[in-house]
């Protein structure tokens, strides 16, 4: 199953919710006549492999004009945009993010794209005078969340992250009803993303030729593929993506962070796993344990790719669910996505807590740009920084690791009890697929001090050489010209 369920259930509610160049062509940083209270709100989409579904939605919206389409494949661009019906006018079609962007009869931009596009186009839009609607995660490494940050500020502009179950109801009742107090003191929050991922393939080295691919890679170097496709599998690339943790992870600790009201960078992060089951290219782990240590409520996420056991397609569940957030509390649990439920600690239903998906969320988004109010917003680039962060540290720490034996792992997550419950668990999850940790052992990461600012690392817990200078270049990375963005936004 490669599609996004998060993303997918999110889709659906909001359906029922509706009733060179720039970098070398620049952008003037200009306000864009926004629309006022009784217009309507002419809005570009880019990358329309997933933005389709935000049409549909825009589509059902009277006081919005789809003005805009732009993706870089042109037969992906052709399709979506046959899709239109006539009455809803024809917008402008463009595989060039760029002209849509300069555009004046467009007060906004949500952007669809790639992981590694999502800073700069933000970026640019920024300084053209649009408001912006960024997918999760916002950005691909913690240095472009903060560049994000800057320009949203520095150009006046609205900027919301598609961190959706910001806007569910049934979550919001449910974290109410923690923060209440009903079950007691919180001792640890789970986060759990168990999505099977099949193969992506390994081939020889191919370049797409019916697409700009040079513009495709952007910031990132220009490298022929060995995946079977171009579109999607990028996830599980690092120069591109940010795994299962920066995919559909970043929903979860989103959740994790609100029920636990941390609003800042925990004081240090480890991360362990490895990628099993699967000969392919890919480089992200398919099986993935990270800790986020907050001295108050600790945050714990967990990832499995394969299924429950060989030979079928459904996977585990933990709290009844698949994909989640369990908060570990003195009377009880509380487990959600959509909706919660409230247990008690003999794991009987306490209460339930029904939920829309978060199909309000683009609501929420437009309903800011009229009130030209930040506060309004319900998951803004700082708080959407945060989320990401927490992914870019955790594939941080996994990518400065080194192999380790169960032990290793165990002794390094000694102060954890409920974390080191959670890998004997992987173990045997792995087990029934055949894995002996023991030859084929996890990637154990290590321990990440974060600075007060939550952007930076003081100190790795690895006396290896160069550990730190990894870790570190890894918080930036490179970006290729003519599509980096400057120190100075």
């Amino acid at each position: 199953m490669k599609t996004d369920l998060s993303r997918r259930s999110f889709l659906r509610a909001t359906s029922l919710a509706a009733g060179a160049t720039l970098a070398t062509r620049a952008i003037t940083p200009a306000r864009a006549a926004n629309a006022g209270a009784n217009d309507a709100i002419r809005i570009g989409i880019i990358g329309l492999n997933k933005g389709s579904q935000h049409l549909k939605t825009l589509l059902q919206m009277p006081d919005v004009r789809v003005a805009g389409l732009c993706d870089l494949d042109p037969a992906v661009l052709a399709r979506i945009a046959k899709s239109i019906p006539e009455a809803k006018g024809k917008p402008f079609l463009t595989t060039d993010a760029r002209e849509l962007i300069a555009r004046k009869d467009i007060d906004a931009v949500m952007v669809v794209a790639c992981n590694h596009w999502h800073a700069l186009l933000t970026i640019w839009a920024c300084q053209a005078g649009k408001d912006v609607y960024v997918e999760k995660p916002m950005s691909r490494t913690v240095w472009e969340g903060r560049k994000m940050i800057e320009a949203a500020t520095k150009y006046g502009r609205i900027v919301q992250v598609g961190t959706h179950y910001r806007s569910e109801t049934g979550l919001a009742d449910a974290i109410k009803y923690l923060h209440a107090g009903e079950l007691g003191k919180i001792h640890h929050i789970r986060a759990i993303v168990y999505n099977l991922r099949l193969s992506i393939g390994r081939r020889l080295p191919w370049y797409p030729t019916d697409v700009n691919y040079d513009y495709f890679c952007g910031p990132a170097p220009v490298r022929p593929l060995e995946r079977n496709r171009m579109h999607y599998d990028w996830h599980w690339n690092w120069e591109t993506g940010n795994g299962e943790l920066g995919n559909n992870g970043v929903h979860v600790l989103d959740i994790a962070l609100r029920i636990a009201r941390h609003d800042v960078a925990p004081r240090r992060i480890m991360s362990c796993g490895n990628r099993y089951g699967i000969d392919d290219v890919a480089e992200t782990p398919n099986t993935h344990l990270a800790v986020y240590d907050y001295p108050s409520i600790p945050l714990i996420f967990e990832h499995r790719a394969l299924p429950a056991k060989p030979g079928v397609s459904y996977l585990d569940q933990v709290g009844g669910l698949r994909t989640g957030v369990i908060a570990y509390c003195e009377g009880g649990t509380v487990a959600g996505l959509v909706g919660a439920t409230a247990f008690d600690k003999d794991n009987k239903v306490i209460r339930k807590f029904p939920g829309d998906g978060g199909g309000t969320h683009v609501r929420n988004f437009l309903n800011a740009m009229r009130s030209r109010r930040k506060q309004d917003l319900a998951a803004p680039v700082e708080t959407g920084h945060l989320s990401a962060s927490l992914c870019h540290y955790g594939n941080i720490s996994y990518r400065v690791g080194e192999s380790a034996a169960p032990a290793q792992v165990d002794a390094a997550l000694g102060s954890f009890p409920a974390a080191q419950g959670i890998h004997r668990e992987l173990q045997t999850h792995l087990g029934v697929h055949g894995i002996d940790l023991a030859r084929r052992p996890f990637q154990l990461g290590p321990w990440l001090d974060l600075d007060a600012s939550g952007d930076g690392i003081t100190a790795v817990g690895t006396p290896r050489p160069g550990a730190l200078e990894h870790a570190r270049f890894l918080l930036k990375e490179t970006q290729r010209a003519p599509y980096a963005i400057p120190d100075v936004v």
